[in-house]
């Protein structure tokens, strides 16, 4: 027996994902116009700038971004066509590589890093009260516990 939605929770389930899409297309709107790259490069960059050493098993940066594996492997293939990234043999396991992060790429993400920040503190957290966002946060890690439980935010 199907559960349907009642008019306040088909309401907070539209506004939720109307929010939600038009943040991240114009925080990806921003990064392409104001750093050349999308945000799903920019995720990249980051969690490799995060990492030790600035890298990463291809696999472990795939699970990191929730991308599959061909997609992040064409993804880094492009960063490495810019020189913000190379791939590296992964001295533990043949057939592992090592995704690393170089520094004109450290120094693209810094550069792209003040902007985005920016963004996202304009778009969202300036429009939210403090109690707001705490509430954003709890919300947040309530649905992450049930969809993706055990996942490191960090």
């Amino acid at each position: 027996m199907t559960r349907w939605l009642n008019d306040e929770e088909q309401r907070t389930w539209r506004a939720f994902l109307h929010a939600s899409r038009a943040l991240w297309d114009t925080l990806d709107r921003e990064l392409q116009r104001d750093a050349g790259m999308p945000h799903a490069y920019y995720e990249i960059l980051v969690r490799l700038s995060e990492a030790p050493n600035r890298m990463l098993r291809m696999s472990d940066l795939a699970e990191a971004t929730s991308s599959s594996r061909s997609r992040l492997s064409h993804a880094v293939a492009r960063l490495e066509e810019y020189g913000w990234v190379r791939r590296e043999d992964c001295p533990t396991d043949r057939r592992g590589q090592l995704a690393v992060l170089t520094d004109q790429g450290f120094s693209v993400l810094a550069d792209a890093a003040h902007g985005h920040v920016e963004g996202v503190r304009t778009h969202l957290f300036d429009q939210l009260t403090p109690e707001q966002v705490a509430q954003l946060r709890q919300i947040s890690e309530a649905m992450l516990d049930h969809l993706d439980p055990g996942r490191a935010l960090y």
